[in-house]
């Protein structure tokens, strides 16, 4: 799982801001995956929005490519592990790999979500620094990446964003 639902993977929803887990929608990416993203369409079809599997259970499957996710180097070792009850193991990415992959999309949505899980205390802005700059993707280059870059610096800093420094 590499949408914003792999936060559950690590953490519970009683502990987790509302904002964290509003998304109906829990994007799925096959790890073996073909070309044309065959098992990744499957998924949409048989769980996707308006299926018979939302209608009954009130969420979505989205099926995803790895490709189309930010990652940061090193994510597919730090997967969380979560087994149910039948036996079937799942993968979610890592908090601050997810929160990592959220901000490279550079959505104002993603950036919520990440600004909740900082102040909740469940996200360390210096680790999830070094997981974004850990994203060796071209599309990351330029005004994108400073963009996140300068949404990090303020909480690295120890401000928020909006806040102002004192310039006195």
């Amino acid at each position: 799982m590499i949408g914003s639902q792999a936060i559950l993977g690590s953490y519970s929803e009683d502990v987790l801001p509302e904002r964290a887990t509003m998304s109906r929608e829990a994007d799925i990416a096959p790890l073996e995956d073909d070309a044309q993203e065959s098992l990744a369409t499957r998924i949409d079809v048989l769980a996707g929005e308006w299926s018979p599997f939302d209608d009954e259970h009130g969420f979505y499957i989205q099926g995803v490519s790895v490709r189309t996710a930010y990652l940061p180097e090193g994510w597919a070792e730090r997967v969380v592990r979560v087994e149910v009850e039948s036996g079937s193991t799942g993968l979610c990415l890592d908090p601050h790999d997810l929160c990592a992959a959220k901000l490279g999309r550079n959505d104002i949505k993603d950036k919520e979500f990440v600004h909740e899980l900082i102040t909740a205390g469940l996200i360390d802005p210096a680790e999830l620094r070094t997981r974004f700059e850990a994203i060796a993707d071209q599309r990351l280059e330029g005004a994108r990446r400073v963009a996140v870059r300068s949404f990090l610096r303020s909480y690295v800093d120890g401000r928020t964003v909006g806040e102002r420094e004192d310039r006195a």
